[in-house]
């Protein structure tokens, strides 16, 4: 059983990021389209996994579900939240192979990862890397223009959403001028080597 939420489903969309806040017991997603460079919401859920006794049989979930969502929505990379280092190593661990799968899920489709960590992610949506989860979510509701009554009441979703946008901001900022490098022409001219030609 899956909670999500679907605003505007794209049928034309220049990029679209899915982000993934892993979990072992509520997994979340978020899915944002990129058109014109600017991001809006596709959609966002959990994943609830704790009807499932066995860990074994929650990262088979985890797999097919992450399957399901990219046949569904068809995007071009996935965010997904590092695992954070706790104390507790049995948790780290379970919480390393959901990642894991849901990475995995991704491959197997060719689609490319990008991880970021907590602070990452935080820093990105809120400018401070220590904001709590429900900073996090105001700021993304604000930021999409998501209805108040479409927000969900676990955070794991805008968790997910986060790092699809973490990913977009990451992604999408100009691109510096190498060092000693007058302008692009010049710098094409030094290297020929690290042109790509199509």
């Amino acid at each position: 059983m899956s909670d999500s939420i679907a605003i505007n489903r794209p049928t034309k969309a220049e990029r679209i990021i899915i982000g993934i806040d892993p979990g072992t017991h509520i997994m979340g997603y978020g899915v944002v389209r990129v058109f014109n460079g600017k991001p809006e919401l596709v959609t966002m859920g959990v994943i609830e996994l704790s009807r499932f006794e066995s860990h074994y049989l929650r990262l088979r979930r985890i797999f097919e579900r992450v399957q399901g969502l990219i046949t569904q929505y068809l995007p071009d990379e996935m965010a997904i939240e590092a695992p954070f280092f706790g104390k507790n190593v049995q948790s780290m661990l379970k919480l390393g192979r959901a990642q894991g799968v849901a990475m995995a899920a991704a491959l197997s489709r060719d689609i490319p990862i990008c991880e970021y960590a907590p602070l990452k992610i935080k820093m990105a949506i809120t400018g401070n890397g220590q904001a709590s989860k429900e900073q996090v979510a105001e700021m993304l509701r604000r930021t999409l223009k998501i209805p108040q009554e479409s927000m969900l009441p676990q955070l794991d979703a805008t968790d997910g959403l986060a790092a699809a946008m973490c990913h977009f901001y990451e992604t999408s900022r100009p691109i510096s001028m190498p060092k000693g490098a007058k302008d692009w022409k010049s710098f094409i001219a030094q290297n020929p080597d690290k042109v790509v030609k199509r």
